[in-house]
């Protein structure tokens, strides 16, 4: 217990007793004093109102008594206080050292601001605990990432200076197509991390979305088509206020996150203004999620169920990057079942951003 406020909470209760007390005593005397010189006929005769050795005697020990009652007061009042805040003051040293399970105890949840205060802390741990954890997991699922095309980049060229593989068009463009691997999941992994520390930078203006997204769609129509999906597009006309590369790269996530899920048939891009909100939704035929899945599926390096992927896990940020898009927008990210059993993915932003 820290005795310099346990100490301090005690004398300034004996303090404010001993000040009652004199205050009384001395607040009789003071009313005698007036009483005898402005009305002497009413006054008592000098020596009656004059305390007898009995009255001294019986002073000092309702003084003595009325003190220490205050101080057991104040003793037990002190513990009171000081039982929470000794408890954060202890996690708090031991959360310095690295130990993030610790939490502090309130019992007594009657005094209300030290309660709060001890609820707060242990909210805060909590978070700093999550948050080290979900840095623990960033790290080495970044470190996975980045592994796999790195080691392929490295056995091909191996390969290559030690004569294994012949040089041929076929080899360099293999590399080169793991090179832009590495480098979209680099940029996905600058995207996310901007956006969690609030500085992603979006540059505004007005822009044909029909226009920005056919261009999208016929850049991905080989890879679509191989995956037997067709595009089926439903776009308004008008400029609408966005990022345009910013809104292109969210499309090109959801297109190849559909190309990657989705069964073949048809993949149903459309595009709205209403209500001062514009829309940008991906919808496909199926399989379908779960609400689980769909609940945390813009989380990066959520893969979801990798049995109905046609190439294996991808790199888990691509949605992630959807949604941190939409956020820079002032907007949001949603996921949901189609009524045909498909999957819709919808991105939604004030038209008014700025």
């Amino acid at each position: 217990m820290p005795t310099g406020l346990s100490r301090q909470i005690v004398l300034s209760m004996a303090a404010v007793v001993l000040g009652v007390i004199l205050l009384v005593i001395l607040g009789s005397y003071a009313f005698y004093a007036i009483l005898f010189n402005l009305w002497p006929a009413q006054a008592p005769v000098v020596g009656e109102w004059m305390p007898s050795k009995v009255e001294w005697l019986w002073m000092a020990v309702t003084t003595l008594a009325a003190l220490t009652l205050a101080v057991a007061v104040a003793i037990k009042l002190s513990r009171r206080i000081l039982e929470p805040l000794t408890s954060v003051a202890d996690s708090l040293r031991d959360l310095a050292q690295g130990n993030l399970d610790v939490r502090a105890v309130a019992d007594d949840r009657s005094l209300g601001e030290a309660a709060l205060l001890v609820d707060d802390f242990n909210v805060m741990a909590e978070r700093l605990q999550r948050v080290t954890k979900e840095q623990v997991f960033w790290n080495a699922a970044i470190a996975h990432e980045l592994r796999t095309p790195v080691t392929i980049l490295r056995g091909r060229l191996q390969g290559l200076v030690e004569g294994v593989f012949e040089p041929s068009e076929l080899q360099f463009r293999s590399l080169l197509a793991q090179v832009e691997n590495l480098a979209r999941l680099v940029e996905d992994l600058r995207v996310v991390g901007l956006a969690d520390g609030g500085h992603l930078q979006l540059q505004f203006s007005e822009a044909d979305l029909a226009l920005e997204i056919e261009s999208v769609v016929q850049l991905l129509m080989p890879g679509l088509e191989s995956a037997g999906l067709v595009p089926v597009l439903d776009l308004a006309a008008g400029n609408v206020r966005c990022d345009p590369s910013r809104i292109r790269q969210a499309l090109l996530a959801l297109l190849e996150n559909a190309r990657r899920h989705a069964v073949p048939g048809q993949v149903r891009i459309r595009t709205q203004v209403q209500h001062e909100t514009c829309l940008l939704s991906v919808e496909d035929d199926g399989p379908g999620i779960t609400d689980d899945i769909a609940s945390r599926i813009f989380e990066a390096f959520q893969r979801g169920d990798l049995s109905r992927s046609r190439e294996g896990a991808g790199s888990g940020l691509g949605l992630a990057v959807v949604r941190a898009i939409a956020q820079a927008h002032g907007g949001e990210a949603v996921c949901r079942r189609s009524p045909a059993g498909g999957t819709i993915f919808e991105v939604r932003w004030p038209s008014s951003s700025v």
